[in-house]
């Protein structure tokens, strides 16, 4: 994709691994697909944790082919974001149970910037799929993505035979999976997009942004934040991302948990929680998870560990059109 915006390289560096040097090929049946490792920091980071023992993925070695072993800290901290998304997805999941519509068995998942994140193919093999996974992000990674699952039939088992894949279009489409490129600064972009992966506006969505939004300019962000409450009445928007302490394009906009909390509700959003990640961790994460991946490596890097998660968040807002959320969030704790 030529570069449409300023923006655009600091976007698409969200999915990049910047202690990596060195290019990678990885050959396939009909092709050879080579990248830099620059776009492998989010499942670098996963496969580290992975191979650490933090958290079980069978597929991250098909993306992550020689995985770098990151430092305890940073294992720790990925850890914290993947569980505080994994709990608050399968509330999600879970939730309007009881219900006696049919839609309240029926969701979808929407991620936005979605990388070469196994999120989907986890929850398949779970057998946790939701009704329709959707896959958005710019055409270079969708592309690769796509070439990956193509070549691997672990993977294509999970889409199904039906599924139409093309790399040269960046795209999959099945009955429970869509990967599709996609622009976050083009809202009629959105609502094309929206369409060609068959969304109903009208079921329960819930919508990942996982450091993507801090590296759009305020007006993009608050674009795609008022685009996402208008058109899904029943939604979890979850926002992980800094905090603070950093020069990114988003950060001033929203230098504080407070701020995040009010994005959402400017845009029309009902109700919206920010904590940054230390009370995540110690007031939201199962305490004996806590306990066992504390002891996976010797850890006292504790001054700097606090500093770390201060700087970064979990904020999410809901729109509950149906009532079906009210018990929605970091439950068990003040929302402050």
């Amino acid at each position: 994709m030529a570069d449409i915006g300023s923006n655009t390289a600091a976007v698409q560096a969200t999915n990049d691994d910047a202690s990596a040097k060195e290019s990678v090929e990885i050959k396939i049946e009909y092709a050879v697909v080579s990248w830099h490792p620059l776009e492998f920091e989010e499942v670098g980071k996963s496969g580290s944790c992975v191979k650490k023992g933090y958290m079980k993925d069978n597929h991250i070695q098909l993306f992550v082919r020689r995985p770098i072993r990151r430092s305890p800290i940073i294992n720790r901290g990925y850890y914290a974001r993947w569980a505080a998304l994994r709990k608050l997805m399968f509330q999600f999941l879970n939730s309007g149970h009881g219900k006696d519509t049919e839609s309240h068995a029926k969701k979808q998942i929407v991620s936005i910037g979605a990388g070469f994140d196994t999120t989907f193919f986890q929850l398949r093999e779970d057998g946790n799929a939701p009704d329709l996974y959707v896959e958005l992000d710019f055409k270079e990674v969708t592309s690769k993505k796509a070439a990956i699952v193509e070549s691997s039939k672990q993977l294509r088992d999970h889409i199904g035979e039906e599924a139409s894949i093309s790399h040269e279009r960046g795209e999959i489409l099945s009955e429970h999976y869509k990967l599709l490129p996609a622009d976050l600064r083009d809202i009629k972009q959105l609502d094309s997009v929206l369409e060609k992966a068959q969304l109903d506006c009208s079921l329960p969505t819930f919508i990942i942004a996982e450091c993507v939004l801090i590296y759009l300019d305020p007006d993009a962000t608050r674009a795609v934040v008022g685009w996402s409450s208008k058109t899904f009445s029943s939604s979890i928007f979850f926002l992980y991302e800094q905090s603070r302490g950093c020069p990114l394009l988003g950060i001033y906009a929203t230098p504080t948990l407070e701020a995040k909390e009010k994005l959402f509700l400017d845009q029309g959003w009902q109700r919206a929680v920010a904590w940054d990640m230390q009370k995540v961790y110690s007031n939201f994460i199962d305490v004996q998870e806590r306990r066992r991946i504390e002891r996976l490596e010797i850890f006292d890097e504790f001054e700097e560990w606090h500093m770390m998660q201060e700087h970064y968040c979990v904020a999410y807002a809901i729109n509950d059109a149906e009532g079906i959320f009210e018990g929605f969030g970091f439950t068990g704790n003040q929302e402050a």
